[in-house]
């Protein structure tokens, strides 16, 4: 798999599978899930751009389409969660990673006003290419917010299954593993970023959910740990964002049904994970990809 890395390096977020869990657990969730929020985006294949909207315990909030982001003959797939910054006048900026057509890996910033539309004309940076995969997940950590990032990390799944990791190495990537005997798994989501670690929730086509613990050492040795055993394949995308200290507010969304179910889930204990079902959003899922909106300083603890 080619992996030519010509720019700046980061950490992108691919999408997968999963099924909403049949009954949630009783068990009382620790964080305030009134506070928690997800700001979602899609990519809109009809208009070249991009939809966002807020998720809440208390439901969804309206679609704020920008349109004419990516007018290319490409198609554009695999985004990364993107910041999203105040860029002054009501305006925000924000940032992340598309792979572009058969394998270009290009770092995209646009910026919209209060209204959604854009403001300016778009960049792009080209990283690399040979690309092509199934997903896309960025890593990065920050001690404080006032810090700069001390690692960036990419991950991808082949379309054979083969999971690999690049390391932000200078102006560049440097792949830092590939591990086998994840084809299964359907769906990736980015719960902790920590100096030694990143963890993911995953589920699978049997229906099972796991954490999947990568320590950032050399060779690539992913951890793998059962959190629930059925129920979770119908899921082809899971997004998640912080919830409380250190828990998780996951989005499944169900490809089959364009619906998406929503979860507070406890710091990663294995089958003691607290997971509270929130319900089906009200609204549908129609989009293609789906990503993750996050402020400059995006601390995640859950696991």
């Amino acid at each position: 798999m080619l992996r030519t890395a010509i720019g700046l390096g980061a950490l992108a977020l691919s999408l997968g599978t999963a099924v909403p869990p049949a009954v949630a657990t009783p068990d009382a969730q620790t964080a305030a899930t009134a506070a928690c929020a997800l700001g979602l985006g899609s990519l809109d294949i009809n208009t070249r751009g991009v939809n966002s909207r807020v998720l809440t315990s208390a439901g969804a909030g309206a679609v704020v389409s920008t349109p004419n982001v990516y007018n290319t003959p490409y198609a554009v797939q695999q985004p990364t969660a993107f910041t999203a910054v105040p860029a002054g006048n009501g305006r925000t900026t924000r940032s992340g990673k598309v792979v572009w057509g058969s394998g270009y890996l290009m770092q995209s910033t646009y910026t919209v006003g209060r209204d959604g539309k854009l403001v300016g004309t778009p960049v792009f940076q080209r990283i690399g290419n040979g690309w092509g995969g199934r997903f896309l997940i960025q890593s990065q950590y920050k001690a404080s917010a006032g810090s700069k990032p001390s690692r960036t990390m990419l991950y991808q799944q082949d379309e054979y299954g083969l999971f690999g990791r690049w390391t932000e190495v200078g102006k560049g990537l440097r792949n830092t593993g590939y591990v086998s005997g994840m084809s299964s798994m359907k769906s990736f989501t980015l719960i902790a970023a920590t100096p030694t670690y990143d963890m993911f929730l995953a589920n699978n086509r049997a229906g099972g959910l796991y954490t999947v613990k990568i320590p950032t050492s050399v060779p690539l040795k992913p951890i793998i740990t059962p959190v629930r055993t059925s129920s979770w394949q119908t899921f082809e995308q899971l997004v998640s964002a912080p919830c409380g200290r250190d828990g998780t507010l996951l989005l499944g969304i169900d490809k089959d049904t364009n619906t998406g179910h929503l979860y507070t889930v406890g710091h990663a204990a294995g089958t003691k994970t607290v997971i509270k079902s929130l319900g089906k959003v009200p609204t549908t899922f129609p989009d293609w990809n789906y990503f993750r909106f996050t402020p400059a300083y995006n601390p995640l603890n859950g696991g």
